[in-house]
């Protein structure tokens, strides 16, 4: 259930617009979902043989200590905390705070109770150009905040309500996403849909052409027009990334977990392959349904309450905007409930603030609950400032896109070197026993670093602004981990 739980949010329902927009056709849209799903499928596969062979609480933060050494571990732990965790948290709950607008009008990213004031404004290094930063609150963000906190204070009140509303939630956020496809491909299909009114491999049949601005080139000849496509086809895979992030949660919680030599990797492998799966089907049931206009120019993104609205009206609408705030609803919790663990394992390697390894009466740690929830509502509140050249106005850009591009980032990088560590740990260490051995050794492990390593470099060249930020978040810890190796001498 943590598994499925995690990984069903917000990203499904929202992040195809911007797909769709970057590469503006249909199939390369479902390409990019397909190999998001490819770095999932191999990546679980790799890390089911570390989660068998150290079933501890921590999960990934142990399996790299072991494998590189206390630093390595602690700066996955320290990136977790800063980013990677807290920002998947930040993400789904501004996404939650989105679909509650459809319901209630007052809650918008545009309507402000405290109006953005521009800290850093936006520059140009070296002929690249880099956002500004500013800080707000919306009523949007201020309802985020709100599901932040409010998820926090559940599970501080035991591991068994948090389970409670994991489970409730996980099926019903299922159920939704199965409707959604259902409709969508047997109600919804449509001869005017992108399935039948675009091209879907010619981009630039369907109007596309992307800017130098875009990919740091003009892409004037057809050569340049297909590397500038292969290339924004990798930043288009940050979103079908960050809706497939999440499925390491359950390793996590691998201290409480029965039998985790072998209900682990089962986990892990079963949940990832139902949610590719769901997620191709989704996307198949947007570009039969809607045409390709319909999807990129979807209101505030939301690709799946705009399905629900052309097959059933502005009823349908509502109920999936109903279904998309359980999904999100769930899946926050489920990312809460097991993010803490990391840090209270740290905490107990004399790695971070002695005072998050402890548990409160319900067994919980409690303190390590509170400092995530207070750090991922602070990332509620930032926001990019980018520049009109003509009009000389500043904007403000949307919140859900910069953190998912801060935590796609620096997530990946802690990726490979997981999966690097299944080579590293058959070398190092081969008399460890090993419950589940990953399937198709060493082609998965290789396909997936060599993928991800593209991706690294993709997003560093397209999108330094936010993707260098998660990195210098991450960075940050290499002096943190000195002063606390001292400590412990």
């Amino acid at each position: 259930m943590i598994v499925v739980g995690s990984m069903i949010g917000s990203g499904i329902f929202i992040t195809s617009a911007e797909s769709s927009r970057l590469v503006g056709s249909p199939g390369w849209l479902l390409a990019a979902w397909a190999l998001a799903g490819v770095l999932t499928i191999t990546g679980a596969l790799c890390c089911a043989e570390l989660a068998a062979m150290w079933p501890r609480a921590g999960g990934q933060y142990v399996f790299l200590r072991e494998a590189y050494g206390p630093a390595t571990g602690f700066l996955f732990g320290w990136g977790l905390f800063l980013i990677i965790q807290t920002g998947t948290i930040a993400a789904v709950a501004v996404a939650f705070a989105n679909f509650s607008g459809v319901l209630v009008h007052w809650i918008s990213g545009d309507n402000y109770l405290i109006p953005a004031q521009v800290l850093i404004h936006p520059f140009k290094v070296s002929g690249i150009s880099f956002n500004g930063y500013a800080v707000s609150l919306s009523t949007q963000q201020f309802v985020a905040i709100a599901m932040i906190l409010f998820l926090t204070f559940i599970n501080t009140r035991g591991l068994q309500t948090g389970k409670l509303i994991q489970n409730i939630f996980t099926v019903t956020k299922t159920a939704a996403l199965l409707g959604l496809i259902v409709i969508g491909l047997l109600i919804g299909w449509n001869a005017a849909s992108a399935a039948y009114t675009s091209s879907w491999w010619k981009s630039w049949e369907n109007g596309w052409q992307p800017t130098a601005a875009q990919v740091s080139f003009e892409p004037a000849t057809q050569g340049l027009l297909v590397l500038a496509l292969l290339m924004l086809l990798g930043k288009a895979m940050v979103g079908p990334l960050f809706a497939q992030s999440a499925w390491n949660n359950v390793t996590f919680t691998a201290g409480e977990v029965r039998d985790p030599g072998k209900n682990l990797p089962r986990a892990l492998l079963i949940g990832c392959g139902i949610v590719v799966t769901l997620y191709l089907l989704a996307n198949l049931a947007y570009v039969v349904t809607l045409p390709l206009a319909g999807i990129q120019t979807a209101p505030q993104n939301r690709v799946a309450t705009a399905v629900m609205q052309a097959v059933l009206g502005p009823r349908g609408e509502i109920l999936m905007a109903l279904a998309i705030m359980i999904s999100t609803f769930g899946c926050n919790n489920g990312l809460i409930l097991a993010g803490a663990r990391v840090y209270y394992a740290m905490a107990r390697d004399g790695l971070f603030f002695k005072r998050v390894d402890s548990v409160n009466a319900h067994h919980v740690p409690a303190v390590a609950l509170i400092a995530q929830g207070v750090w991922a509502s602070l990332l509620v509140l930032p926001r990019t400032v980018t520049l009109n050249s003509q009009t000389g106005a500043y904007s403000f850009n949307n919140v859900y896109t910069q953190l998912l591009e801060y935590i796609v980032s620096a997530d990946l990088v802690f990726y490979v070197l997981m999966v690097g560590a299944v080579i590293v740990m058959r070398r190092k260490a081969p008399e460890i026993e090993r419950p589940y051995r990953t399937f198709g050794y060493p082609l998965v492990p290789i396909v997936y670093i060599v993928l991800a390593g593209l991706f690294i470099i993709d997003l560093a060249i397209l999108a330094p602004s936010t993707s260098g930020i998660g990195y210098l978040l991450i960075a940050t810890g290499i002096p943190v981990f000195l002063v606390w190796r001292t400590r412990i001498k």
